[in-house]
């Protein structure tokens, strides 16, 4: 299988840099898979979790939002916050939660809706996580 050069950058680290087989990104209009000679694409991340595939293993990482860019030169990946499932604090992560969900009643219209649809993403996360640590 072909490969290609992938950066993940959050504002704290380097998250990962090198060549892949594959990366699996939660775009806010939808996931999408980059494989070498993907198309030339801009996109909005949304919260969720990004898949590494290179030499046959398979790397997740929790992102909380950002931007993707497929050129020429492969991909890169600019996180608002990127953290290895492993590394997640499934504690704070759902004190976050708890702290979303108490500020949705003073909230209204598309700011509500946002709200909702981020608390949506940020529990959808919670579960993936939960269920993948059971196996």
């Amino acid at each position: 299988m072909a490969t290609f050069h992938f950066d993940l950058v959050s504002p704290e680290q380097v998250a990962f840099s090198g060549e892949v087989d594959q990366v699996d990104i939660p775009g806010a209009e939808g996931d999408f898979g980059v494989l070498a000679g993907h198309a030339p694409v801009v996109a909005v991340i949304r919260p969720g979790i990004l898949t590494v595939t290179a030499g046959g293993a398979q790397q997740k990482i929790v992102v909380l939002g950002g931007i993707a860019e497929v050129s020429e030169k492969g991909l890169t990946v600019l996180a608002d916050v990127a953290t290895a499932v492993a590394d997640v604090d499934m504690q704070d992560f759902a004190a976050t939660i708890a702290t979303m969900e108490q500020q949705l009643p003073g909230k209204v219209g598309d700011v509500l809706d946002r709200s909702i649809e981020r608390l949506d993403h940020y529990k959808s996360i919670q579960h993936q996580i939960s269920t993948t640590a059971m196996h």
